[in-house]
């Protein structure tokens, strides 16, 4: 079977009795070409089918209006939120956006840094895994010059434009709050400190209890990667001897629905016998019974404020020179029915 030939910039061009660059600009959207030309050559462009490659004329001209985000995991509702917003302050400014995620794997981000680098991406918006403690995979961007933000996890020994909530505050506020409703037994639950924003909260936290002068007990704090299994088990270690504790404050919403799940097999009244708090105010905790008090960490404000930071570094509005920027995002606690309020 004989195949079609293709439609090529040649073809369009003889067709319109133009000149194959004169075409190419066209498509191009260069200022040399009159508006007249350039509708004549989209409505040829159009009829044939005719589809530009848009990465080999990137190539061409190094410039992609691409920007990469890597992300931990795309199905995290802070993540989720984040992106969207990311996305559709991209577009106003005619910028595509490419997401990777990391699956929490730093061998992973590293192959993904090398991916995003080779296929000229403009710049780069990173939130890095929970185990990343080695940042000069990015030193690629830095070295040519690509702009590169980092946000929410944000690297503490390694200098980068950053974009972060206040997590110490965040720590300092939900703890603060369950011992102004009378709690003294507050057990945590936070994810490995090897993330930055995971001691954040784990110090603000220490910070309440000292206000307070309630001894720090070591049983009552839980360290691992916040899914509803592990949180099940930490549950079973918490809940396993008496006394138990009065107050768990956790530090994302999915753990503060497993321990709700768990202390309700327990038969154990909240917020009566057990006051809980979560972190992210996750829609899921407002229609859970008893709705779950939890931080708000206003993600759509953080992902605007990362696309219209590297936009401003990409197209040139914003020159830092050899100092780098550092944005922090506010958080608030929404108080609701798990905590007394």
């Amino acid at each position: 079977m004989t195949k079609q030939p293709q439609n090529r910039l040649k073809d369009i061009a003889q067709e319109l009795g133009l000149a194959t660059s004169t075409v190419s600009r066209a498509l191009s959207d260069h200022p040399h070409v009159s508006q007249e030309t350039k509708e004549r050559v989209r409505q040829a462009v159009e009829k044939s089918g005719y589809q530009l490659n848009a990465m080999a004329s990137s190539l061409r001209k190094s410039k992609s209006n691409i920007i990469g985000l890597i992300v931990p995991r795309i199905s995290m509702y802070f993540q989720s939120a984040v992106i969207t917003a990311i996305q559709n302050e991209l577009q106003k400014c005619d910028y595509n956006l490419m997401i990777f995620q990391s699956n929490e794997s730093p061998a992973l981000e590293k192959q993904l840094v090398s991916v995003l680098h080779a296929l000229r991406v403009e710049g780069l918006i990173v939130s890095s895994t929970l185990y990343t403690e080695d940042f000069s995979p990015f030193d690629v961007f830095r070295k040519a010059n690509v702009p590169l933000v980092f946000y929410d996890r944000v690297p503490k020994g390694y200098s980068a434009h950053k974009i972060q909530g206040d997590d110490y505050q965040g720590g300092y506020k939900s703890t603060l709050h369950l011992l102004e409703q009378g709690c003294r037994r507050i057990a945590h639950i936070s994810g490995p400190l090897t993330c930055s924003l995971y001691n954040e909260r784990y110090a603000g936290y220490q910070e309440a209890l000292r206000k307070y002068n309630v001894p720090l007990d070591e049983r009552l704090v839980f360290f691992h990667e916040l899914t509803y299994e592990n949180a099940i088990k930490t549950c079973d270690e918490l809940f396993g001897q008496e006394p138990y504790p009065d107050a768990v404050f956790t530090c994302n919403d999915t753990t503060a629905i497993a321990v709700l799940d768990y202390a309700k097999q327990l038969k154990l009244d909240i917020p009566g016998a057990l006051k809980l708090a979560g972190y992210s105010n996750d829609p899921r905790v407002r229609i859970i019974q008893p709705t779950i008090t939890s931080v708000e960490q206003f993600p759509y404000e953080m992902g605007e404020q990362a696309a219209k930071l590297i936009l401003d570094l990409v197209q040139q509005k914003l020159t830092p020179g050899k100092s780098f920027i550092s944005l922090t995002t506010p958080v608030e606690v929404i108080r609701r029915e798990s905590s007394g309020e």
